[in-house]
């Protein structure tokens, strides 16, 4: 049962962090999934599994989703992440 609760909250606190990180990014122009992929094989940007290198980022963490956004002129990995029974999103640099 204790597991089964802490499934359901964690998916509540999901869906929080998911609603404030599309609030706060709802002005920022998101790449299509392909799209991403051509900039990241072009070299416009760092590959995913670089970027969470680099941020050391390991197999541990469970990966939610991911988008290739603009943000501010800049491109940016937002990326929703499950750990140690908490969801985040993280916005990493792309290029």
């Amino acid at each position: 049962m204790k597991t089964l609760t802490q499934k359901i909250l964690a998916s509540l606190v999901l869906c929080l962090v998911l609603a404030a990180t599309t609030i706060g990014t709802a002005q920022a122009a998101c790449l299509s999934p392909l799209d991403a992929q051509k900039a990241a094989e072009s070299g416009e940007i760092k590959s995913f599994d670089q970027v969470l290198a680099e941020a050391g980022i390991d197999d541990s963490v469970k990966i939610l989703n991911r988008q290739v956004c603009d943000e501010g002129g800049r491109l940016v990995y937002i990326v929703g992440i499950f750990q140690d029974g908490q969801a985040q999103n993280l916005v990493l640099d792309a290029q």
